[in-house]
């Protein structure tokens, strides 16, 4: 290629970089096409301070930028996937009735998918209909004007285990859950994520305190997807369940999958030094790093580091963190 076609491929790459990028700023989702542009603008940046520096970035691009037609191949790739939108689909293809003591219920199981992409792993939990009843209390107590709308399937006297009723609840809590998830505010709330992932959670940390490794690494493998999907944009919220995967693989002899996943944990804390995690987990990557013949002079000098700033404080070990967790 001579040097004339090499410019004009690179201005016609900057041009199509330029038009992306306007668009994936500017143009409204469904949820704020109705919000005044000052408002909507005012909670862009404060959602994602980061992104303003991103638009700086973008405007400074002219055909003069010294990037080269690979780079700004993949700039574009980049500006892609930052703009394809992940959502969740729920669905509740089944009930079971369960008899415990004197107590009678029904479960209904809960499948989350994720649209928009190839991914094939699903996440599928249980609840029952006292657990959405807590759910919906408790984001009306946040929520009121969001929930206003909101309908509940209401309580029955007779007939709650008749396949009439159940299958109608079923129906409904599918469309609550969907529009539970369609409300930006509610969908990033603890309580709808705790709705969804603590309880699976509490077993898992449950079972590493009691010691039982394999069971609570098994649970946790299942959560962490979903949680990771719920809490995206805030990937330090998944940082305990990541760490108690690398105590688990750890205590289980698993050095390499409890370094693979120490480095997603630390990943997580690049720009949060100051979190409690933060020590126990470099100090267990110096540990499992030299175990592996790996190189850890880079952790030791940022766990160095950390100390020189700090005043000696006393640090529990990674294990001792991850099994205070979900101590009721």
């Amino acid at each position: 290629m001579d040097q004339d076609s090499h410019c004009t491929a690179e201005r016609e790459l900057l041009e199509a970089v330029s038009r992306i990028t306007t668009f994936s700023t500017t143009s409204p989702t469904d949820e704020e096409q109705n919000q005044p542009k000052a408002e909507i603008s005012c909670q862009m940046r404060k959602e994602n301070p980061e992104k303003d520096d991103l638009q700086d970035s973008n405007a400074s691009l002219s055909p003069n930028s010294l990037m080269t037609t690979k780079e700004l191949q993949e700039y574009w790739r980049n500006e892609k996937r930052q703009c394809r939108q992940v959502k969740l689909l729920f669905e509740i293809p089944s009930t079971r009735i369960v008899e415990h003591h004197l107590s009678k219920y029904v479960m209904y199981k809960i499948i989350i998918l994720q649209t928009g992409s190839f991914d094939s792993n699903k996440s599928v939990i249980e609840r029952r209909y006292s657990d959405f009843e807590k759910l919906h209390r408790n984001l009306l107590e946040e929520f009121s004007e969001e929930m206003e709308d909101v309908t509940f399937p209401k309580k029955t006297l007779t007939g709650n285990f008749t396949e009439e009723i159940i299958n109608e609840r079923k129906l409904a809590f599918k469309d609550y859950l969907r529009i539970l998830y369609s409300m930006k505010y509610i969908r990033r709330s603890k309580k709808f994520i705790d709705f969804l992932t603590r309880p699976e959670l509490q077993e898992a940390y449950g079972c590493l305190r009691g010691g039982q490794y394999t069971k609570a690494l098994e649970i946790l493998l299942e959560v962490i997807g979903l949680q990771e999907r719920l809490t995206r944009g805030n990937p330090v919220s998944v940082v305990p369940t990541l760490c108690a995967i690398v105590v688990c693989h750890k205590d289980l002899e698993n050095p390499a999958s409890a370094f693979e996943y120490a480095e997603k944990a630390l990943s997580c804390l690049r720009a949060h030094t100051s979190h409690r995690y933060y020590i126990p987990l470099l100090e267990t990557m110096i540990t499992l790093a030299y175990e592996l013949g790996k190189d850890f002079l880079s952790l030791q000098e940022k766990l160095e580091e950390w100390k020189a700033k700090k005043d000696p404080i006393r640090v529990f070990t990674l294990k001792e963190l991850a099994v205070r967790e979900y101590v009721q």
